[in-house]
């Protein structure tokens, strides 16, 4: 059976047609998977991007800042002291012998020549009574030879003694006024001794030690003071301080500066004194000068030997800018402070004038409208990217201890 041509003719185009739809139906669904896999895609590929972000905004250090303020024109200088009393001594027997009594212990107020204690000096009483007797002998042979000096000085024009036995007895005149002279001088120097039978006060004060008791042997001692420390008096009605003022202060530290003196026994009390003289040399190991005050102690309620908080009322020789420690930072290249200027930190370098324990002084470096940043990184460069967490406070004023 043979096929009609039409039928062939007919044939041909609904086979293209099909495989047209074929080709149709495959990109859609081509083009479908394509939409659904950008779909899918996208919010991974911004999730990545905002992660890139966020972790370059991390590396980006965050910092707050200060403004730097000025320094006080005065402040106060708390330095550790030491009170000593005006005047202090030892007392030392200048005579030998046995104590007979003390008139005074520790803790005793005494008025100048006060008696302390007595010595019972048998020794030195028999040498004053020997010493006695030689001036009176002394005396005596002294006016026998004055005597016999003056009859041959008036038989001489009679020419009964020869000039030369006159002139020996006038020798021996001179002879007997130099042995008086001793033994009166000897007198004087033994009741002397004798006189320091009783121990006397030096001046008015307080009994700080007393190392003796009676029946103890006493011994003068050589020149030179082998003796034994009797009593130990202080006057305590005005006390010296001294103090080590560092070296960066030697300069405000000078006479007549007020002072302040606080001590843990009196809480919330001062006692007030003047700087009274330096001793105008820094000393090479402290580096600290050697200052002394003078502080009126007429209760006594000042005892010597007491440490003390004082305070220095000085007034600063320079004027500078002040900021926290925690702004600093040491490098080979010197102390710097790191600066915000727009979003990027600078390096300066400063130069401490005074140290204040929490702050710090600046007497070069910053002209006092900077934004410092507050703990710097130690990584920290210059130029670097920074973001500003918080504002800067105005500037208050003047600043520093005091």
């Amino acid at each position: 059976m043979r096929t009609s041509p039409w039928c062939s003719s007919l044939g041909a185009p609904r086979s293209q047609l099909g495989r047209i739809n074929a080709l149709l139906a495959g990109a859609i669904f081509v083009a479908v998977i394509a939409v659904a896999v950008v779909a899918g895609l996208k919010p991974r590929l911004d999730a990545r991007a905002e992660l890139r972000k966020d972790a370059e905004d991390l590396n980006i250090p965050t910092v707050s800042v200060i403004v730097p303020k000025a320094s006080a024109a005065a402040q106060e200088l708390v330095l550790p002291g030491t009170i000593q009393p005006f005047l202090e001594t030892p007392v030392y027997a200048r005579t030998s012998g046995y104590l007979k009594a003390w008139h005074a212990d520790i803790g005793t107020r005494v008025k100048l020549g006060e008696v302390l204690a007595e010595i019972d000096t048998p020794e030195v009483d028999a040498q004053l009574l020997q010493a006695r007797a030689d001036l009176a002998t002394a005396e005596a042979t002294h006016r026998l030879a004055r005597i016999t000096a003056d009859r041959y000085a008036a038989l001489l024009p009679s020419e009964a003694v020869s000039r030369q036995e006159a002139d020996e007895k006038h020798g021996d005149v001179e002879v007997r006024k130099a042995n008086l002279d001793a033994a009166r001088f000897n007198v004087v120097r033994l009741a002397k001794l004798q006189s320091f039978k009783q121990v006397r006060a030096p001046f008015a004060g307080v009994v700080t030690g007393r190392n003796t008791d009676v029946g103890a042997l006493i011994d003068a001692g050589a020149a030179g003071g082998s003796g034994k420390e009797l009593f130990h008096l202080a006057s305590t009605g005005r006390v010296r301080v001294f103090v080590n003022v560092p070296q960066s202060y030697s300069r405000e530290a000078v006479p007549g500066v007020e002072a302040e003196l606080g001590l843990a026994e009196f809480p919330g009390r001062r006692f007030k004194g003047l700087l009274a003289r330096t001793s105008k040399s820094i000393d090479a190991a402290s580096h600290t000068l050697l200052t002394e005050l003078e502080v009126d102690n007429p209760d006594g309620e000042l005892l010597p030997g007491a440490y003390a908080e004082v305070h220095l009322k000085i007034k600063a020789s320079h004027r500078g800018l002040v900021v926290p420690v925690n702004t600093l930072l040491f490098r080979a290249e010197g102390t710097q402070v790191a600066v915000l200027r727009g979003e990027q930190a600078f390096l300066v370098p400063v130069v401490i004038a005074t140290d204040y324990g929490t702050e710090v002084a600046l007497s070069s470096g910053l002209k006092g409208d900077e934004q410092v940043i507050l703990n710097p990184a130690d990584s920290l460069l210059s130029g670097a990217r920074v973001r500003l967490v918080k504002t800067p406070p105005p500037a208050t004023g003047k600043a520093g201890p005091g």
